[in-house]
């Protein structure tokens, strides 16, 4: 039986506040790899297919439910009461899901706060506890330093007693280096039968799950399995180790990457969002963030110090200390340095848009180039054209964003105003300084006259070297 027949209900447990994140926000709801930590876990037990997955909550529990159903609108979202502890969890989650479980069936039980659980590691879990027949299985790894976590106590033939949390543990048990993850597979009846008589008499005056496995191993075998891969299955409880957990997973993020044709020079500065994919034979500089959904074709060049966020990158780009988000760059198209893509922009083969350009919803087409120091917002340039230094479009009116369309084969002057809504035909030359209020006739030459005045003696002779540096007497 496989994993996703064997599972009636999976509990993901998210009700506690994570107090030395020393956050505003639950714990879960943090992120890794451009994910929460509740999305990557439920995203995981997804892959099981269980009957029901139910979620605990409690500290901004209205937060976690909306972030959890936007991740996957089936979840049954179940509220913990004030009692404390992840044994009281699951109670309120058994509780709630009563009738709607097979009371044959078995339960995944899950802790939110760790990222990088994958599906593997708890299919395997799941694999070894139908083989096995056992009553409970325990998924545990072996930590150089289990401080903060419950250890795994054994009897003489190695098989599981108990776990004792760090604060209830003794010397000799603090000594133990397996370690419990806080993720368990129960056959339903056991684990109804074990939870029922859970008390709060210990240190922290909770009801805790991992007392339940004690009751369990009178009920029938508990079993365990360790965790092929430590990382996996580590946790997060403060922001030194979240950045220490994505350190260590971005690196091999990094590795993957390289090892599938990709050239990333410095990995320890560079970020890899785990929906990010890269093509063969790009090249990734440093310092370089590739965030959300990005794709980067075949020897495409990113960076420096560049940052795509949902990003399409095409064949042979170029993309150079710049910052792109939810925009389309085409073939050996080139960008930057300091350029601000802002979303909605459609950039085609060949195109350039250099120094200092910031642009919003627009396109341009094949060979156009934006060279430098300009905006250019819900418009669009056509063919071969060619934009000078210092142009704006001014496509905001106060209450309307209004469009600016440009033809093919344009020049338009450095210092142009472009005032939106306007028409600029094709092989049009615009003058310097230009500024276009009016459709501009296919082929027009146009400029704006600005007489030129000058005042002289504006100021008297001893002001005139204010400021200038020269020597006054």
């Amino acid at each position: 039986m496989s994993a996703s027949q064997a599972l009636s209900a999976a509990i993901i447990l998210a009700a506690g506040e994570g107090t030395r994140m020393r956050s505003s926000k639950p714990k879960v709801l943090h992120e890794l790899a451009g994910k929460t930590f509740l999305n990557r876990v439920m995203d995981s037990v997804r892959q099981l297919e269980p009957g029901i997955m139910g979620l605990v909550v409690r500290y901004q529990g209205e937060r976690v439910a909306q972030a959890a159903r936007s991740y996957d609108p089936a979840v049954s979202v179940i509220q913990q009461d004030e009692i404390p502890g992840t044994g009281r969890a699951v109670q309120c989650a058994l509780n709630a899901l009563e009738g709607h479980v097979d009371p044959k069936g078995r339960v995944l039980i899950v802790a939110s706060d760790m990222p990088l659980l994958d599906a593997g590691t708890l299919r395997d879990l799941v694999d070894q506890h139908v083989r096995l027949g056992d009553g409970a299985t325990i998924l545990t790894t072996r930590l150089d330093d289990p401080t903060g976590y419950g250890r795994i106590i054994r009897d003489q033939d190695g098989q599981v007693l108990r776990i004792v949390e760090q604060k209830d543990a003794t010397g000799t048990e603090l000594a133990v280096t397996e370690v419990n993850t806080s993720v368990y597979v129960f056959e339903l009846d056991v684990l109804t039968q074990a939870i029922a008589g859970l008390n709060n008499r210990n240190e922290q005056g909770e009801f805790y799950l991992t007392d339940a496995l004690e009751a369990a191993r009178r009920l029938g075998r508990v079993g365990a399995y360790p965790a092929p891969d430590p990382l996996s299955v580590e946790g997060v409880n403060d922001r030194v180790q979240l950045a220490h957990l994505a350190k260590a997973h971005n690196r091999r993020v990094c590795e993957r990457w390289m090892r599938e044709g990709v050239t990333i020079l410095d990995p320890e500065t560079t970020w890899i969002d785990d929906e990010a994919r890269i093509g063969r034979d790009a090249t990734i500089l440093p310092g370089c963030f590739l965030q959300g959904g990005t794709r980067i074709a075949d020897e495409a060049v990113i960076g420096p110090y560049t940052t795509l966020i949902d990003a399409e990158v095409g064949q042979g780009a170029t993309v150079e200390r710049s910052r792109v988000q939810g925009s389309v760059i085409g073939p050996k198209a080139t960008i930057g340095p300091w350029t601000y893509l802002r979303p909605g922009n459609e950039l085609a083969e060949g195109t350039k848009v250099g120094a200092f350009v910031e642009m919003k919803k627009a396109s341009i087409d094949k060979g156009t180039k934006v060279p430098h120091l300009s905006y250019v917002g819900d418009a669009h340039i056509g063919e071969g054209s060619n934009v000078g230094g210092g142009t704006i479009t001014a496509n905001y009116d106060g209450v309307h964003k209004n469009r600016t369309e440009i033809g093919a084969g344009v020049h338009v002057g450095a210092g142009n105003m472009l005032v939106a809504p306007v028409h600029v035909g094709d092989g049009v030359t615009t003058g310097a300084g230009a500024v276009i209020r009016h459709t501009v006739p296919d082929g027009a030459m146009v400029y704006s006259e600005n007489s030129q005045h000058v005042v002289e003696n504006w100021k008297p002779a001893w002001e005139r070297g204010a400021g200038s540096g020269a020597d006054s007497e």
